[in-house]
């Protein structure tokens, strides 16, 4: 049976829900201790649940062994229903989050049951620990799915928080973040055959008639348009595909906006590789290669929902197009006459993807006039070599920007790491005898993901004097099979910071 499953963040605890089929407590290692948090035992459904029973998860610290949960039942409203009592990992080092919110979803979806109304309760340190800890929980329930049997259900997870040094929670923002996050890992798990470049704009136009905010408005460029406006880069990618390529320009813009963000998204709804054709090994899951413009897309979804930066005028854009297969596709040894004015020698069609963001940087930087341009995309298998599958590897021309969007990772649990930043060495990778560069690198044992990033950043405007941020999440993105939502709350909160 299909189950859609809500998720809402409250003061539960104070007002417990009623109609619940199960209730959960999680902390950190050493921290869930019943008979220490008389908040948790106030509440109606723990309140009939013994002092001790969260005894046997501390047996290690005299015995060397403990279960992982405890699980006991309650009654609540008339009936019994299970209290799970569980532990999440407590060491943090300097290049992970405020709180170790993979173990935090991990042990979440554990003690959560798959059906039915639950209640959630995480004891943390801080709110700044329930903020990130609360986006980790809210990734476990994705909402696409298609299968198929008895009619179909809908439940609520609800999710409230024992925070330790008493500071508040804002639940608003929590569930406007997690709202956004879940709309991403629904769009990166939707298939082309649902998403493609034009169900996508309908999807984003609806979107802004949603926010109803009257300094946001939206722009698309699709199809024919793309050519002759000079776009090369999105047009050559894309033309070859049932649906046409487009580039949507998303804005919000204060009426005291004193600086300025771009966000450009890599939107290839799917990837074939393109000519250059992929193996169907590595051609399924391809469905997911617009993971970068869902994330800005998500970002930019929360900024105006929770009118975040307020003096921050944010531009969001989306580079969409379908790598496909016809007899119009772009060919190896193509010139694409990119945005920016520089010509490409086409090496390989299935490097597309920085083919599309080079046209979307350019287009930011010579109309926008941002004070800082980010981009991010699934672009390179390299990058989980360099930097793994939990951190984004990052690029930046700017110490002050990795400064802060490493403390943004860190406080969302969209954790990044700096990848190398070294155009003078790394630019020859692209030397072409016919065109201004190709799109692919000689040498693919030379640092290929910061090659990728330095190829987005040659199509900056020449006279672009704001700083630049590039995104590789192609590890990140998606785990299991599944979207995860990455990127959508580590853009939101650099917009905050920055």
């Amino acid at each position: 049976m299909p189950v859609t499953t809500h998720v809402k963040f409250g003061a539960f605890l104070a007002e417990t829900p009623a109609d619940l089929s199960a209730a959960a407590l999680i902390g950190a290692k050493g921290t869930v201790q019943l008979a220490e948090l008389p908040a948790v035992t106030a509440s109606s459904v723990f309140a009939a649940v013994d002092a001790n029973a969260t005894a046997p998860l501390h047996l290690a610290e005299e015995h060397g062994s403990a279960p992982a949960s405890v699980t006991v039942w309650a009654t609540h409203d008339d009936k019994l229903i299970p209290v799970a009592f569980s532990q999440f990992a407590k060491e943090t080092s300097r290049h992970m989050a405020i709180v170790r919110t993979d173990s935090v979803r991990d042990v979440a979806n554990k003690v959560v049951p798959a059906k039915g109304n639950a209640l959630l309760v995480v004891r943390v340190e801080s709110a700044a620990q329930a903020y990130a800890a609360g986006l980790a929980v809210a990734r476990n329930w994705p909402l696409y799915s298609r299968k198929t049997g008895a009619e179909s259900t809908e439940r609520t997870v609800y999710v409230d928080f024992v925070v330790a040094d008493e500071s508040a929670v804002d639940y608003d923002e929590l569930n406007a973040v997690a709202a956004a996050i879940r709309d991403v890992q629904r769009r990166v798990d939707t298939p082309c055959s649902e998403l493609n470049t034009v169900t996508y704009v309908e999807e984003v136009r609806a979107l802004v008639e949603r926010l109803d905010d009257p300094t946001v408005s939206i722009k698309v460029i699709q199809g024919e348009e793309l050519k002759e406006q000079g776009f090369g880069g999105i047009y050559g990618v894309g033309k070859a595909a049932e649906f046409p390529p487009a580039l949507v320009i998303l804005s919000r813009v204060p009426e005291n906006a004193d600086k300025t963000l771009a966000l450009v998204g890599k939107g290839i709804v799917y990837d074939s590789g393109g000519l250059s054709l992929k193996p169907t090994s590595g051609m399924v899951g391809m469905k997911g290669d617009m993971g970068g413009s869902a994330a800005v897309l998500g970002a930019f979804e929360a900024i105006v929902a929770t009118k975040a930066a307020p003096e921050t005028a944010v531009h969001a854009l989306l580079c969409l197009a379908e790598n496909a297969i016809d007899g119009k596709s772009f060919k190896n040894d193509d010139i694409l006459h990119m945005y920016s004015g520089k010509t490409v020698e086409i090496n390989n069609t299935d490097a597309e993807g920085r083919l599309v963001l080079a046209d979307g940087v350019a287009y930011a930087t010579q109309h926008l006039n941002p004070d800082v341009v980010i981009d991010m995309a699934t672009l390179t298998g390299a990058q989980l070599i360099t930097t793994g599958i939990i951190h984004a590897g990052i690029v930046t021309d700017s110490e002050e920007v990795e400064t802060t969007v490493l403390k943004s990772g860190k406080a969302t649990g969209d954790l990044v790491f700096p990848m190398l930043y070294a155009p003078e060495i790394l630019k020859s990778q692209f030397d072409s005898p016919v065109a201004d560069m190709k799109n692919s690198v000689k040498d693919r044992m030379n640092a290929q993901s910061s090659c990728a990033a330095h190829f987005v950043q040659a199509h900056l405007a020449k006279d672009y004097k704001g700083a630049w941020l590039h995104v590789d999440i192609a590890g990140p993105a998606e785990a299991a099979s599944r979207g995860t939502g990455f990127g959508a709350a580590l853009l939101y909160e650099f917009a905050k910071q920055f």
